[in-house]
């Protein structure tokens, strides 16, 4: 992986300066310096010119990530070699980050299949929970359940 990163630089270099090749590749040098973890919170919306826009999910990450900005910056112009960003900032937009995040967008779709899979008396029998959040993990749960079984040809 250290060589692939130490390519990118020799991206930039290329004649004819395109702005999507070197938001590419920032987005690319971000997400190593980011880490999985931080990837899953935090993820790229643009380049302009020397300020990196970074997509959060909410007001804790945005002041979090504002912190530590200086040290990241520090980071992704080490491995350019120069000075490619200049400034982070960080805007909360919360479906950028869920909507990049395969896992909540297989989440989305598991929770869609089981939904889809209750019946009318289910449907009913689930009206009479009075806690709203309750309600909806009965519902999922339920659907869940009965997803699972067809697909295990139990149905």
């Amino acid at each position: 992986m250290q060589d692939i990163l130490s390519a990118l630089p020799t991206l930039l270099d290329m004649p004819g300066d395109n702005d999507e090749v070197r938001r590419s590749v920032v987005f690319s040098v971000w997400r190593r310096i980011a880490g999985e973890s931080l990837w899953d919170h935090a993820r790229p919306l643009d380049l302009c010119e020397e300020k990196l826009v970074i997509a959060v999910a909410d007001r804790n990450w945005q002041r979090n990530l504002e912190q530590l900005a200086r040290e990241m910056i520090f980071k992704l112009n080490y491995v350019f070699g120069r000075p490619v960003v200049k400034f982070i900032e960080f805007v909360i937009d919360k479906s950028a980050v869920e909507d990049s995040n395969p896992d909540n967008r297989n989440r989305a779709n598991s929770e869609a299949e089981a939904l889809d899979k209750l019946d009318e008396p289910l449907r009913r029998a689930a009206d009479a929970i009075q806690n709203d959040d309750m309600r909806r993990k009965f519902l999922l749960a339920a659907g869940s359940c009965l997803a699972r079984a067809e697909r295990l040809g139990l149905k």
